[in-house]
């Protein structure tokens, strides 16, 4: 397989031209039924999707932070039960090993002909997504705590424990620091992040091998406990909603969310008095010596399922990028860094762009990293609750790992 990766200068990019969105819908008939994440982007987009509805269209979409979870068996239905899943690097790789999604080039041609080749995801020769927006992981800090405890904004992962250190001894937060660390996918991504910056590797190269239970695997698991110890004790609950909460409430000091964050944590909405003013988003930080970030840079874009009607794979396409309008970037400029015609980028963007620009690496995009992320994302809790060794989670993450691998034909 072949992917298109994002490079630090196209996610960095002002804009991006395109002439492709539609002023009118133009859908005769047709379902349209969108599975995404939960973000206000995405909301947008959805919304703008929307105004195609009419009495022969019909336009739904399910928003929820467990669309991952959900995708494989909902599109293999027949029909599938949504017509379009919103992807991410890693969540299409399921949807690509099982045929689940059509290439789209013959529904670029008559519809966005236009449309540059940055936001066209091909694979094999074939555009199976249409890639609207970038996201990373890094820091947001809140200046005005920093300075009460006379500190710079950390750009390395051991300056961050410093600064909760300090934040701590001062008696401002006994708990100033939050990451997504829910079990399962949000754990397993955290570990990725830390694993890269440490200069390690998923996998042995040019393999499937497992390569987790290494020197890079246990320091990256001793520095997320090291960070947790700072956080409230049910930080293994902690998915994007509710470290964007935590944040807005004003209980933190740091935190390492992900830049489609910002918008909504910005705005001034619903946000604890002196907390929109004193947040500034900076690029994620280094760790163990390395220079790379530790975050992993990802592009969402849609997808639209193989299970439907041509019919009902037009209605969705023409829907989608009507949601995908410049008009509609412009009005939600902040909410993302997009990559469509109609952006500028501002504050909001500020983390990703700087992620990007010091080298962050895509996430690895190989047909087996889900099995690696599932096995990660199920089997680190146990150490990060203190029932065992970094040594022994690992290993478990890797025995699951190889089981599945082994299943799927990965390994022998």
């Amino acid at each position: 397989m072949t992917f298109t990766r994002l490079t630090a200068i196209t996610l960095a990019a002002t804009a991006i031209g395109g002439g492709a969105a539609l002023a009118d819908c133009g859908i005769e008939n047709g379902r349209v039924a969108i599975l995404s994440n939960d973000f206000p982007a995405l909301q947008a987009m959805a919304a703008g999707a929307a105004e195609c509805a009419s009495d022969t269209v019909e336009v739904s979409a399910n928003q929820t932070t467990e669309h991952r979870d959900i995708q494989v068996a909902a599109l293999t239905a027949d029909p599938a039960q949504y017509t379009s899943a919103v992807v991410a690097n890693s969540s299409i790789v399921p949807l690509l090993n099982d045929g689940l999604i059509r290439p789209l080039d013959d529904l670029i041609a008559e519809h966005a002909p236009d449309l540059p080749g940055l936001n066209r995801i091909t694979i094999d020769g074939e555009v199976m997504a249409v890639t609207f927006m970038a996201n990373a992981q890094h820091l947001y800090v809140r200046t005005d705590i920093l300075e009460q405890v006379g500190a710079e904004v950390p750009t390395t992962y051991e300056e961050v424990l410093d600064v909760l250190a300090a934040v701590r001894e001062a008696g401002i937060m006994d708990h100033p620091w939050a990451m997504n660390t829910a079990s399962g996918w949000n754990l397993g991504e955290e570990f990725v992040n830390m694993m890269i910056g440490m200069g390690g590797s998923l996998f042995e190269p040019g393999s499937a091998e497992p390569a987790v239970n290494s020197e890079e695997g246990i320091a990256a698991l001793e520095m997320l406990a090291a960070l947790n110890d700072y956080a409230n004790p049910d930080f293994l609950t902690f998915d994007s909603n509710a470290t964007q909460a935590l944040w807005e409430s004003g209980e933190l000091a740091i935190a390492y969310m992900w830049g489609s964050r910002g918008g909504g944590i910005l705005d001034d909405e619903g946000a604890a008095e002196g907390v929109v003013e004193n947040t500034m988003l900076v690029a994620a930080p280094t760790v163990g010596g390395g220079d790379t970030p530790a975050s992993t840079l990802w592009w969402d874009g849609f997808t639209i399922a193989a299970n439907i009607s041509d019919e009902d794979a037009e209605a969705t396409f023409i829907a989608l990028m009507n949601g995908l309008r410049p008009e509609i970037i412009e009005a939600n400029n902040d909410a993302a860094v997009w990559l469509l015609e109609g952006y500028t980028p501002g504050a909001p963007a500020a983390g990703v762009s700087a992620t990007a620009e010091a080298g962050a690496t895509p996430y690895p995009m190989l047909p087996y990293a889900g099995l690696m992320h599932t096995a990660l994302g199920n089997e680190l809790a146990q150490f990060l609750q203190g029932e065992e060794s970094a040594e022994q989670a690992l290993a478990d993450v890797e025995a699951a790992y190889i089981a599945a691998a082994r299943e799927q034909g990965f390994l022998d």
